[in-house]
């Protein structure tokens, strides 16, 4: 049980510190990426108590927001949506369960959406993926929802990576 907190109270530190980080860039987006399942909901939920920040359900507001708009314009909305669904301060916002934002019908690219989000406020966001040979990425190759970023100018933590240094 110890060792458990241990291992928060240090992930929890290199998070503020990237948190600190961003907060002059241009972008202020942090992206939590793992798999699923690898304690990245845990990770916000700690930190939106660290920090009294809002934590938000993207799918969950997303879909409730979309239900009364008919399919085909749903991808021309999703951007005005998610712009108003987000809570109007302009500390840190935390954004979990983003999958919805990699929906093919919905065309959008979930990473330039995310970053002009986080052009007036500081956003912490996760992203079910890997990071590999400097490449951020979404799903498989041959799935419809695959996406693949350069990683080179975002700023991110590596879940699964820090998890097994610590």
């Amino acid at each position: 049980m110890i060792d458990i907190f241990m291992r928060n109270a240090q992930l929890s530190s290199q998070i503020s510190s990237k948190i600190q980080e961003i907060e002059e860039l241009y972008h202020r987006l942090l992206l939590l990426v793992g798999p699923p399942g690898c304690g990245k909901t845990m990770v916000l939920q700690e930190l939106q108590r660290e920090k009294q920040s809002s934590l938000l359900n993207v799918n969950l507001e997303l879909s409730r927001q979309m239900l009364e708009i008919p399919e085909a314009k749903r991808s021309y909305y999703l951007p005005s949506i998610l712009k108003v669904i987000l809570p109007l301060e302009h500390g840190l916002i935390l954004l979990d369960n983003t999958e919805i934002l990699f929906e093919f019908s919905l065309k959008q690219d979930p990473l330039r959406l995310l970053q002009g989000l986080s052009r007036n406020r500081t956003i912490v966001a996760t992203w079910n993926g890997r990071l590999e040979s400097e490449y951020l990425t979404y799903a498989e190759a041959e799935h419809p929802e695959y996406r693949r970023y350069s990683a080179k100018d975002l700023t991110y933590l590596n879940l699964t990576s820090l998890r097994s240094q610590l």
